[in-house]
């Protein structure tokens, strides 16, 4: 009998579940891409946010700790992208895979082909993933409107088919997913497996500290908004006392907190105010950002670093995923992946009126 876990994610990942651990900005780190890695899943490092040297030594320390293989996630307009391209490229013996939202060339995804690493694009809507496929990517993931950090307002029960019936390539399905029906329900729809930013978040190899994984614990759902007023961009975060400060602020109080962002960005970033007005200035140059709107922006990655990285819950803003409003535990990525995979063939059973 075949095994309905066994899928075109894990024939081509070498993964032993169809699960994919996201590559979530200083979270997806090598102690936790390892210990999903090692748990089942297919785990991306969070390249995104790494200079060349950072990835260099992430992919180092991550050969020691996993034999298996993993992904890298970046962005082709990140500081030292195409140092990084050369470095995933020079790794390609244990990176299968790279994820990216606005991402490379047809040339690059060549590249990366050529060597054997599977593009796996992130899209929010039709178009782009038919324009991922077009450019050769030979995967999507789809993240609906329940997913975590920039999302869409399409949900993924929607979404999803949608996707499924535009392109002929593995589709992934991500935003609202945690556990093992939900796995089960991905593939009834004709998805090849889920991907999880939230729920592996919330583990306890995730190097979030304990007070925001104590606020991601107590989060229900009505405690989870979509903001815009952070960059300009719909982005769903935890309604926490920064956030809720930004979202009460008028013209000139969002004057004011641009000018807090600024100086927080200035404080750890060790740029002086010029340079930190050029990167702001840098955003306005995209589109109509006003220079406050574009200072929020630019600073949004510091305020998201003060949270999971530095453990400041009520100061730093926390990106989530809804689904954290249903989710009230810390398990072992290994305990997470052995639940997912039992209840996802308890009800795959079922649905085939098994025992």
């Amino acid at each position: 009998m075949t095994d309905p876990l066994a899928t075109d994610l894990t024939r081509r990942l070498g993964c032993r579940l169809p699960v994919i651990q996201t590559a979530m900005g200083w979270i997806a780190t090598p102690q936790l891409v390892a210990a999903t890695s090692n748990a089942g899943a297919f785990s991306f490092l969070a390249g995104a946010v790494m200079k060349p040297a950072e990835l260099n030594l992430a992919i180092a320390q991550l050969r020691d700790l996993t034999p298996h293989a993993f992904g890298v996630n970046f962005h082709s307009f990140q500081p030292g992208a195409a140092e990084i391209v050369e470095i995933i490229l020079a790794n390609a013996d244990r990176v299968k895979a790279v994820s990216f939202g606005r991402g490379p060339d047809a040339k690059m995804i060549g590249a990366f082909r050529d060597k054997g690493i599977l593009c796996i694009p992130t899209v929010g809507a039709v178009k782009h993933a038919e324009k991922m496929v077009q450019l050769g990517c030979e995967m999507v993931t789809v993240q609906g409107g329940e997913g975590g950090g920039h999302t869409g307002s399409v949900p993924t029960t929607v979404l999803l088919p949608q996707v499924l019936d535009a392109v002929e390539v593995p589709v992934v399905a991500a935003g609202g997913f945690g556990d093992g029906r939900g796995l089960a329900a991905a593939l009834a729809y004709g998805a090849c497996g889920i991907a999880m930013g939230t729920r592996f978040l919330m583990t306890a190899e995730s190097p979030v500290p304990a007070a925001p994984k104590a606020a991601y614990v107590k989060a229900g759902t009505g405690d989870i908004i979509v903001s815009t007023k952070v960059d300009g961009i719909p982005q769903r975060m935890i309604l926490n006392p920064l956030l809720k400060r930004i979202e009460g602020s008028g013209r000139i109080a969002m004057t004011l907190r641009a000018v807090e962002a600024g100086l927080e960005m200035k404080r750890q970033t060790g740029m002086g105010w010029g340079q930190v007005l050029a990167t702001a200035r840098g955003m306005t140059s995209h589109g109509e950002m006003p220079l406050s709107a574009a200072m929020m922006a630019a600073a949004a990655p510091i305020m998201i670093q003060r949270a999971v990285v530095s453990g400041d819950a009520e100061q730093g803003l926390m990106a989530t995923g809804v689904v954290a409003g249903r989710l009230t535990d810390l398990p072992a990525c290994a305990d997470l992946l052995q639940g997912i995979e039992t209840e996802a063939r308890a009800r795959i059973a079922a649905l085939c009126g098994q025992d």
